[in-house]
């Protein structure tokens, strides 16, 4: 096997890693679309504030597998947190030992000491962590909801069940400059940590643009809905979806400030995204989310809506 280190933003990156991506996940997910490349391009583009590290592991002129990192450039001795596939016809032949053992390097050459990857929970992944030493330190749902079956009554009664005293506001693409701080503003109480992604750090109108010029590049379309007062003009809640030429899309965040909770903004919001964007995508049938279980609330507030869990991924912790 030969290793080398791959620009994730490079198309040419993601043509060649397709192939085995599809095979993988039409295995692991069957009842999933076929990957497309705009989701690869979501899923190794360099991320705001974030170093992305994609290294895989070839055999001639083919792809075996590939690890994905990200570092926060916010925190210098973090971890990198990322993901680890082997495609189908290289399993068992030392791919996944080579790709652990180059990003353990890599994080070494960083001042880094500890690798987290995220794999689909099972006996061989639980083996293989434990032949490298790896402790499992987390747990995360993929939940998936088909806006066409039975949902989709859940989903119209949490759209019409108002939330006195709030106002929503729409947009696609880009924030609406006149509530682009505002937006900031409540991105910055989100206190959930995504996988490769930076910590969130007093987020400005400048970080909204910079996320909203990722999707743009990855070939995405940002949704978003806002919740406002009705005698003021600062966003309290807000829900985010990213759709891209595919079937499925994936939902981003969902977010309340503390002090508007519980009376149900979380719930209307989403519901009101979700229909918004199955009206106007008549392609879209599937959404999917990534939760972690800890995170009571969101996967709460998913099961409301129709959401069910069809895969469990494991966070291991292992030493560089």
């Amino acid at each position: 096997m030969e290793m080398r280190s791959l620009d994730g933003d490079d198309p040419a990156t993601l043509a060649a890693l397709l192939p085995g991506f599809r095979e993988t996940m039409s295995q692991a997910l069957p009842a999933d679309p076929p990957v497309t490349q705009a989701l690869l391009a979501r899923l190794f583009q360099q991320r705001h504030g974030t170093e992305r590290i994609v290294l895989a592991a070839y055999d001639g002129d083919t792809p075996a597998g590939v690890l994905k990192l990200g570092l926060d450039l916010g925190d210098p001795s973090g971890p990198g947190h990322g993901s680890l596939w082997v495609f189908p016809d290289f399993r068992r032949r030392g791919a996944g030992r080579a790709l652990a053992g180059a990003g353990r390097a890599a994080l070494r050459e960083r001042g880094r000491d500890l690798l987290l990857v995220d794999a689909p929970k099972g006996a061989a992944a639980e083996r293989f962590a434990a032949e490298l030493g790896a402790e499992r330190t987390g747990e995360t749902l993929r939940n998936r909801l088909l806006l066409a079956g039975p949902a989709r009554r859940a989903l119209d009664e949490a759209a019409a069940r108002p939330v006195p005293g709030h106002r929503l506001v729409h947009w696609d693409g880009a924030c609406p400059d006149g509530l682009v701080d505002s937006y900031a503003r409540a991105w910055s109480a989100l206190d959930e940590r995504v996988n490769g992604q930076a910590r969130v750090r007093r987020p400005s109108a400048a970080d909204v643009r910079a996320r909203e010029a990722e999707a743009v590049r990855a070939g995405h379309r940002l949704c978003a809905v806002a919740a406002l007062p009705e005698d003021g003009d600062d966003v309290v809640a807000y829900s985010t979806l990213y759709v891209r030429d595919s079937p499925m899309a994936d939902a981003g965040e969902t977010l309340v400030l503390p002090a508007h909770r519980g009376r149900g903004l979380a719930t209307r919001l989403k519901a009101e995204l979700l229909l918004r964007a199955a009206r106007e995508n008549p392609g879209l049938a599937l959404v999917q989310v990534f939760n972690d279980v800890g995170n009571t609330a969101v996967v709460a507030l998913n099961r409301r809506l129709g959401f069910e869990a069809d895969s469990h991924w494991t966070t291991y912790a292992l030493k560089a």
